[in-house]
């Protein structure tokens, strides 16, 4: 079962999340936060796979929390849940370590499928917002990233084409054992909290072509 707390001060939004997830077999509902306070409570005590967290809350950003929340529970994965697509909101959301994004307006089935990616592991946002994202982020190349091998430069490539890392263990003719070594390699040696910030860095520092 993949455990999710919702994160939303808008009790008609939070009901729907809850209702929409527990129709799910494989999916169940830890909670309802509707403060960012509670919200570090709950993932202390719940201990979620996945969290919904809502950008506007009474007591803050969401994006505020997302860096302690990874600090102290570094195995949840924290899906933005946000009607912005602001570069702004999106880039310091993927900086501080955000599994991804979905958007308010999102149907359901890309809700619950945002949610299980989520819990694999797997980068969630759409490839024409990684694009724009990562387009407007690269500068010229630093030392970062250069001891980084060939084959984890081709499953850069491969991640910023939206692949899971299914997908690109069926495309190289590997396990998904390896792929997710490769990609925990990846992240230490880029510094980056999630698939979505190893992207962002890699397309920074040139390691990468952004999808287009």
């Amino acid at each position: 079962m993949i455990r999710v707390l919702v994160v939303d001060d808008h009790e008609l939004v939070a009901d729907s999340l809850v209702r929409v997830l527990t129709l799910e077999a494989d999916l169940v509902t830890v909670g309802v936060a509707s403060k960012l306070s509670r919200a570090r409570e709950m993932v202390a005590s719940t201990r979620p796979d996945v969290v919904l967290l809502d950008q506007e809350m009474p007591d803050g950003l969401g994006t505020d929390c997302i860096g302690a929340l990874r600090a102290a529970h570094p195995q949840v994965q924290i899906v933005m849940l946000t009607a912005s697509t602001s570069d702004q909101v999106l880039r310091r959301a993927m900086s501080a370590g955000a599994a991804g994004f979905v958007s308010k307006t999102s149907g359901l089935d890309e809700l619950v499928g945002a949610v299980r990616a989520a819990a694999r592991g797997d980068a969630v946002i759409s490839p024409a917002l990684l694009a724009r994202l990562l387009t407007r982020m690269r500068r010229e190349p630093s030392a970062v990233g250069r001891n980084i091998t060939a084959r984890e430069r081709e499953i850069l490539g491969l991640l910023a084409q939206g692949m899971s890392n299914a997908a690109i263990a069926a495309h190289l003719v590997l396990s998904v054992h390896t792929i997710r070594n490769h990609v925990a390699s990846l992240l230490a040696k880029l510094g980056a909290h999630s698939k979505l910030e190893a992207l962002a860095i890699a397309v920074r520092e040139n390691l990468v072509e952004p999808p287009y």
